[in-house]
């Protein structure tokens, strides 16, 4: 028969006692001997000082990257106040730019006005202009209230731009010398002979537009010589310069010549503009007043 294993069962008590002895014995052994400090150096030595090197270099780690965060947030707040100034110091240019451009316009007006010093104007700023790359019609900020009324001659740049052909009471629509039905009657101011200036938004592509009926004998014309209103235009005031002869050919009746000139207004940027409150009509009247 087989006998059952009989367990050996140990007072929880005697345990205990057991182990705090132990305990004991070996701090008084520690104390009053070394028999353990090599042993426990070496457990120390290969355990606790690694994982303490361990520590060590993950707190290192994570106090430099704590520093390099600091440091990013420092330089992307500096960086956010040099942007911010960029920004304004962008916007105050902006500013000094336009103010530059206006005041370059302001002078070209004012050296114009000097020039016509003997009609009466208005400046007004352009507000609208027709779809394209040329200011060949547009409108401006001032009309029947400002005494603005329909062909009133319209300057900018170094001479006629065109007239008014519509007027309301706060704007007026003006039609440019370069419009396809724009026609000026015009003259050569160095020989006075007469010719009409006729708008082309087509051959503006090249910035000029063309005359015609100029009656001149080969060789009197030449180019760069100026052409001015005519004292015979019904509507436009007399010596305001158009522009300039860029080339002169001989009709084929032999009698007159045609060609191209260049505007004296630069009718890719018009911003402000003079208008003539002196009409032709008006002039005609005083002189037969006066006669």
């Amino acid at each position: 028969m087989n006998r059952k294993r009989r367990k050996i069962t140990i007072p929880s008590k005697y345990l205990l006692l057991g182990l705090t002895v132990f305990c004991l014995a070996l701090m008084c052994a520690t104390f009053f001997t070394d028999f353990l400090a090599t042993p426990l150096s070496n457990v120390a030595g290969g355990v606790i000082i690694p994982f303490q090197s361990g520590v060590s270099r993950i707190g290192e780690s994570l106090s430099r990257r704590k520093e390099e965060v600091v440091n990013i947030k420092d330089v992307m707040e500096k960086n956010e106040l040099l942007q911010n100034k960029i920004d304004q110091l962008v916007m105050e240019n902006n500013s000094l730019q336009q103010d530059k451009y206006e005041l370059n316009h302001l002078r070209e007006l004012y050296d114009l006005d000097k020039q016509y010093e003997n009609y009466e104007k208005i400046g007004a700023r352009v507000i609208s202009k027709d779809p394209g790359n040329w200011f060949s019609s547009f409108v401006i900020d001032k009309g029947t209230k400002d005494g603005i009324g329909v062909d009133m001659n319209v300057l900018a740049g170094s001479g006629l731009v065109g007239r008014v052909i519509e007027v309301g009471d706060d704007w007026a629509k003006v039609l440019s010398v370069i419009n396809d039905n724009s026609s000026v009657s015009a003259m050569v101011l160095s020989t006075e002979d007469n010719c009409i200036v006729q708008g082309n938004l087509e051959t503006m592509r090249s910035g000029m537009i063309t005359f015609s009926k100029l009656v001149a004998k080969e060789g009197e014309v030449k180019e760069g010589d100026k052409l001015v209103t005519s004292y015979i235009s019904t509507k436009y005031l007399p010596g305001i310069l158009i522009g300039y002869v860029t080339e002169i050919n001989p009709d084929a009746n032999h009698l007159t010549n045609s060609g191209y000139m260049t505007p004296a207004v630069d009718f890719s940027h018009l911003q402000q503009v003079l208008v003539v409150t002196t009409q032709k009509n008006a002039i005609g009247a005083l002189q037969e007043g006066q006669q």
